[in-house]
């Protein structure tokens, strides 16, 4: 595997050399292909250099960027399919979110108890922090308005996986990392679209009960399956009869509504608060289908949950390169001034979420997990908001170009802690790490 790592960084180069020529000629015939080429060689290559090997997941992140950037018709249609079709992108959206959410488990909720102060203050400082420093940075650079909203929302999202290597490899309190991690991904649906509504509702329109809604669909329903399915692997029979039961409501109710349910609903209902009501009903319902049918995949594969990242990884690219291809234009306008803004963003959450951890008297430890609970966002989510939406190409673009350097930024910062350990963990750190160490060394995939 490392010889052939090695091969790929050796064409690599020699593609980075022909893009220099295609350059200097200014032949797009040239430097296209071999921009494309040079970052896809690049991101296989990076795993024969083992201090560059972390930063494999943001090579190809910045790979999809190239690629979308290069050829951008290639990846808005494919014929007759659209690529930014609102249904593929919910799809694509929710494996991302559910190959997230196999990494989670039902005893990361329990965690709360024990690391209740550091919990408050992390959600207190993601949910308003990041918001309000998009918000400024709005008003310091003056992007078109729904540019503008989507720097907003990334800033208002919930902290995404990534935030718990990250603290794994700085060797913080990984405890309290998870169940952040956790808790502010229940939260999002409420705190999202009211933090939207407040503060980019003049620059689109932002309908908070439909944002919500969305958010489930993207976040709670994937996630919620992936918990079932956590669930099953250790519950008593009477467990396993209730879930039986709620299988074959589930499925009876899904079947019945492509048969004519649906219709006959719409028809005598209309379209009210009542059906988006049903609509998220089905949703649910169907997390637990899937629940229950990737636990009887994964009991005949046993290796399924290990693979699931790579999934979500494939997902996360998915949608970076169409999310950039369908803001080809704008990046061409805005890309270097939203990538300062990127910066800015990244470094004032790492800043502030460390620093305001140790205004409220939490350990250091603690404090640098805080900080890279605030300072890195669930980009998949704001592009999965953008997409349902409408509006990838402008309001999910600022995700696409903050996702990479925030990888890379946390992997710096996550080094530098990591040789410089702090002897003052708290014991009850000791209690759940062992089994959180598990989990985090499959999403490990994802950086």
């Amino acid at each position: 595997m490392k010889k052939i790592s090695q091969l790929f960084l050796v064409i690599g180069i020699a593609a980075f050399i022909v893009l220099l020529i295609g350059i200097i000629m200014q032949q797009p015939v040239l430097y296209r292909p071999a921009a494309v080429g040079t970052a896809v060689c690049m991101a296989i290559g990076l795993g024969a250099i083992p201090s560059l090997k972390g930063y494999q997941y943001t090579s190809w992140i910045i790979a999809a960027v190239v690629a979308g950037m290069m050829y951008p018709a290639s990846f808005t249609n494919w014929g007759s399919i659209d690529l930014r079709n609102k249904w593929l992108m919910l799809v694509i959206i929710q494996l991302v979110m559910f190959g997230m959410g196999i990494q989670m488990k039902l005893e990361d909720f329990t965690a709360v108890s024990r690391t209740g102060k550091g919990v408050a203050i992390g959600l207190l400082c993601h949910f308003s922090v990041m918001p309000l420093m998009g918000f400024l940075l709005t008003r310091i650079f003056h992007f078109e308005p729904e540019i503008a909203a989507g720097i907003i929302l990334i800033g208002s999202t919930s902290s995404g996986l990534a935030s718990n290597v990250m603290v794994y490899l700085a060797r913080a309190n990984l405890v309290l990392s998870v169940v952040v991690t956790a808790m502010a991904t229940m939260a999002a649906p409420f705190f999202t679209p009211l933090l939207m509504k407040l503060l980019a509702g003049t620059l689109v329109e932002v309908k908070v009960l439909h944002m919500m809604m969305e958010i489930i669909k993207i976040v709670i329903v994937p996630i919620g399956a992936a918990l079932l399915h956590d669930f099953l692997k250790g519950a008593s029979p009477r467990g396993v009869r209730l879930v039986t039961l709620m299988f074959i409501f589930a499925a009876l109710w899904l079947t019945a509504l492509p048969l004519g349910s649906w219709n006959y609903l719409a028809t005598h209902i209309g379209s009210t608060p009542l059906l988006q009501s049903l609509e998220i009903f089905g949703f649910l319902l169907g997390a637990i289908v899937a629940g229950v049918l990737y636990h009887l995949l994964a009991k005949t594969f046993t290796g399924l949950d290990r693979i699931m990242p790579y999934f979500s990884m494939f997902g996360i690219i998915y949608f970076t390169t169409v999310t950039t291809a369908a803001g080809h234009d704008n990046l061409l306008k805005t890309g270097w001034l939203l990538f300062l803004c990127s910066v800015i963003h990244n470094a004032a959450g790492f800043f502030f979420g460390y620093w305001l951890g140790r205004l409220f008297r939490l350990d250091k430890n603690s404090a640098r997990t805080v900080a890279f609970e605030v300072g890195l966002q669930n980009a998949g989510m704001a592009s999965g908001i953008a997409a349902g939406m409408g509006k990838l190409g402008t309001l999910g673009l600022p995700a696409a170009v903050f996702s990479p350097w925030m990888n890379i930024a946390g992997s710096i910062l996550a080094n530098y802690w990591r040789k410089r350990p702090v002897a003052d963990k708290k014991p009850e750190e000791n209690d759940t790490v062992l089994g959180i160490n598990k989990q985090v060394d499959g999403v490990k995939e994802l950086t």
